[in-house]
């Protein structure tokens, strides 16, 4: 089991975001309170805008929002149909904004214990149930085509003319996975790109990325089969990766990049063969 860390919301930026939020659930409430005026019709086409209203056997007897004060009318002047067809229509939707309300401050409290649980620390950490798991960060190198040296990575790079690859030891990751559509939390030390990439099988290794290097120029184009997915930023520098569709079985990673600098980060995991398929 991992530690949460520092608790975000003690930062000011949080604070002030909660005040808003406080300030704007109020204001809701005011609307919805002020919405409970009644509009008591009368037969006519006009109405007296009421806070409530009882029927007797020959009046309307009502309270008048604009004279704060009880009245009667004859109950042959009044429209009840349309008055109590408006009121239920009134109730309804007051109901379904109490709910909606209700429903978004649940997510957002389930949300704001997510956010708690992810340290401060920068890297790749994944829920288990309970747990959460920190993803160990592999060590990748670069593999050279053209005099086939290897070379253990560093930022950047080291480049040379011509074209590279980005590979990590051994034909399987060791994080094996048995959900189709994993959920990582990615904490940024600072803003990057990054995305869950499919690797290649390689004789005795897995290649993360094809560099080509363009002498004149000195612009490497980055080859990497990138998996589709969704992001969702959950707070500063704190984003959760998942992919689009499930997961066929196979080898994969999480990567940290900056487009054009050949620095990748990488995080691998294996999707598990499922039984039947």
């Amino acid at each position: 089991m991992v530690s949460a860390g520092r608790n975000h919301l003690g930062s000011p930026g949080v604070k002030i975001e909660v005040m808003f939020r406080a300030i704007g659930v109020l204001v809701l409430l005011t609307g919805l309170l002020s919405a409970a005026t009644v509009r008591l019709y009368l037969k006519d086409g006009t109405y007296h805008s009421v806070r409530e209203y009882e029927t007797k056997t020959d009046r309307v007897r009502y309270y008048s929002t604009e004279r704060s004060e009880w009245e009667e009318i004859p109950i042959e002047l009044v429209d009840l149909k349309k008055t109590e067809s408006e009121k239920n229509e009134n109730e309804a939707a007051r109901k379904a904004d109490a709910a909606a309300m209700d429903a978004e401050e649940k997510a957002e409290r389930a949300q704001r214990r997510e956010i708690e649980r992810i340290p401060v620390d920068p890297g790749v950490y994944m829920s288990k149930g309970d747990e959460l798991v920190v993803v160990k960060q592999a060590e990748v190198k670069m593999v050279n085509n053209k005099r086939r040296s290897v070379l253990k990575a560093i930022s950047p790079i080291p480049i040379v003319a011509g074209k590279s690859t980005v590979e990590l030891d051994g034909v399987k990751s060791a994080f094996v996975l048995d959900v189709e559509r994993p959920e990582f939390y990615f904490r940024l030390a600072k803003a990057e790109r990054f995305a869950i990439v499919r690797t290649k099988p390689a004789k005795s290794s897995r290649v993360v990325q094809t560099l080509n290097s363009i002498p004149v120029s000195k612009e490497i184009i980055e080859e990497t089969d990138i998996v589709e997915t969704f992001k969702q930023q959950m707070a500063e520098g704190l984003y959760k990766i998942w992919p689009t569709n499930p997961l066929p079985a196979g080898e994969y990673a999480v990567v940290e990049y900056t487009e054009g600098e050949a620095n990748i980060q990488v995080w691998d995991f294996a999707v598990a063969a499922r039984h039947g398929r």
